[in-house]
């Protein structure tokens, strides 16, 4: 084998297995194979992980926090404002270097797949030109895959339609929407109606920002569904935030998880952001804003979570980490018991993988050799301490490598090094 990693932790927890690699994919996985690599790595019991998946991202805008000035309320309506403040400032040769740093610090939190979404309210299509070539060059360590998205509303901005059209022709993936910025609910689900129709034509996915609001009556989600169930694309459509539904009566929500279940529809929170711009007209009680993810993962809805921004007019935080991502999901959703963690920790791994549609992706024979090495024996260790990715593999090669999280200490009587894992590892 060109590289076998030994004693290894996997998510689903099984122990001291080996990872054998042969060229660019996973050859076998078992306890003490009795195979031999050109290289061999101990892994020392931590935990060996498929790469993280983000499945709800917007890297036209990243790291470009404080463009044309920085966003002195922190909300969401004065992000859209800045945006529009910027698209026309936007230069190609900025916006592509901008990606590329941050694909750079994907890549170092083993973030090696990212599904963006690009603004095409711009007759320039500028960002579409940019992003489509950051694809171009970051295809051999990143599976980026762009969703052509009305940022201003399909039918509230002239032309949208046609540049989405025209983006998707030049090579974007996925058809996006964001029905509850249209002027009335009617024109909001009239473009739901409309992008599906375009995407079932076209054979595409489609992934919609769906009812990103504190109002209950925003209620596109329910739209989304239908359209998914009578045009025939169970398992193509995504529909992301739904902050609504944290707002919703139980009783209508009783009838909409069945619904949503049914038509095969995914859904996509976004713990940092939803935590940080749903609920700003409340004074107390508050109102958390993401959306009801244990209800979701109970009825049989996929269930992903998305980085969505990091430092840009919206959000001035952030650093392409998934697992701090997980973290402020757990405690948002309140997940905190044993099968809830795992499943905050296939949020940002298997899960947007599927839905995705990433092929050979995972940890078996047959899958593509791309996989992180965590400063954690579990995942719920890994989500707790953001665990330091020790080693970033792609096809089989290292890709990024980073050292463990440690302390040295001065105290006299005590250890000298300091770990943060429960279990003491020097």
């Amino acid at each position: 084998m060109d590289l076998v990693i030994r004693n290894a932790t996997l998510a689903d927890g099984r122990h001291s297995m080996d990872i054998a690699i042969d060229g660019e994919r996973i050859a076998e996985v078992g306890p003490q194979l009795a195979l031999t690599g050109r290289r061999e790595i101990d892994a020392g019991g931590d935990l060996v992980s498929p790469p993280f998946v983000d499945a709800h991202f917007h890297m036209d805008a990243t790291l470009s926090y404080g463009l044309p000035r920085v966003n002195e309320s922190g909300t969401l309506l004065e992000g859209i404002a800045l945006w529009g403040e910027l698209k026309p400032q936007l230069l190609q040769e900025d916006l592509i270097e901008r990606a590329m740093r941050y694909c750079d610090w994907a890549v170092a939190r083993g973030l090696l797949a990212i599904r963006t979404h690009v603004d095409v309210c711009d007759d320039r299509l500028l960002a579409v030109e940019a992003l489509l070539e950051v694809k171009r060059r970051v295809a051999p360590y990143i599976d980026l895959q762009l969703v052509a998205f009305p940022q201003d509303g399909l039918l509230r901005s002239p032309g949208a339609f046609d540049n989405l059209k025209r983006a998707i022709a030049m090579g974007v993936d996925v058809v996006g929407g964001i029905p509850h910025f249209e002027r009335t609910m009617a024109q909001g689900a009239e473009s739901v109606r409309l992008l599906c129709e375009f995407a079932a034509r076209q054979g595409l996915m489609v992934d919609m920002h769906c009812d990103e609001t504190d109002d209950p009556l925003s209620r596109h989600i329910e739209t989304l569904a239908f359209e998914t169930q009578r045009l025939g694309l169970q398992g193509r459509v995504t529909g992301s935030h739904l902050t609504s539904m944290h707002s919703m009566d139980n009783y209508y929500v009783s009838k909409l998880l069945p619904l949503i279940a049914e038509s095969g529809v995914a859904a996509i929170a976004n713990p940092l952001i939803n935590i940080t711009l749903q609920g700003r007209h409340d004074t107390y009680p508050k109102r958390r804003g993401m959306t009801r993810v244990p209800e979701l993962l109970a009825a049989g809805v996929p269930v992903a979570f998305g980085h969505d921004c990091v430092m840009d007019p919206w959000y001035g935080l952030g650093s392409g980490d998934m697992l701090e991502v997980a973290h402020m999901g757990l405690h948002v959703a309140q997940m905190t018991g044993q099968a809830a963690m795992r499943q905050c920790f296939q949020a940002v791994t298997e899960t947007p993988a599927r839905i995705l549609g990433l092929r050979d992706y995972g940890i078996a024979p047959g899958c593509h050799a791309d996989l992180v090495l965590l400063d954690a024996g579990s995942p719920a260790e890994a989500i707790r301490l953001r665990a330091a990715r020790r080693l970033v593999l792609r096809r089989g090669q290292i890709v990024s490598e980073a050292p463990p999280a440690r302390a040295s200490l001065r105290l006299p009587g005590r250890p000298g090094v300091v770990n943060f894992r429960l279990t003491r590892k020097e």
